[in-house]
């Protein structure tokens, strides 16, 4: 949070993030969209995670306010953020590191997650000895 950035979520009830298994045992984008809307209030945001093109498209015609684009090229986010047009907020996630973030920027995504800031850290031994 010092350098600017914030939490994504604190704990499950801080927001609706429907990933790859959600989707499946919905049987597909559309169910779990559905179902979830017909299930939280008409403010709370609702979030999908997609691994290609046609997921994201899928994700847009039924109504996701936040779409998560897991593990794309950059190709394909550039891509997405044409064919979204700003009808939803998109998210880059997955192996994005300090080597390709910059990349990733300029794809015109409008939020960027990076996981090895909390999974990855390494401890930082500071005792104090006498």
């Amino acid at each position: 949070m010092v350098g600017g950035g914030i939490n994504h979520r604190y704990n499950l009830s801080d927001g609706v993030l429907i990933k790859d298994n959600h989707i499946k045992a919905a049987g597909g984008i559309k169910n779990a969209l559905t179902m979830i809307k017909n299930s939280v209030s008409h403010t709370q945001k609702i979030e999908i995670e997609v691994e290609t093109i046609h997921e994201l498209k899928e994700a847009l015609k039924y109504g996701a306010d936040i779409i998560m684009l897991d593990n794309m090229t950059i190709g394909m986010m550039k891509e997405a953020v044409e064919i979204t047009n700003g009808k939803a907020i998109l998210e880059a996630s997955g192996n994005i590191n300090e080597d390709n973030i910059l990349q990733v920027a300029k794809t015109g995504v409008d939020i960027i997650s990076v996981g090895a800031i909390t999974h990855s850290v390494k401890a930082l031994d500071i005792s104090y000895d006498l």
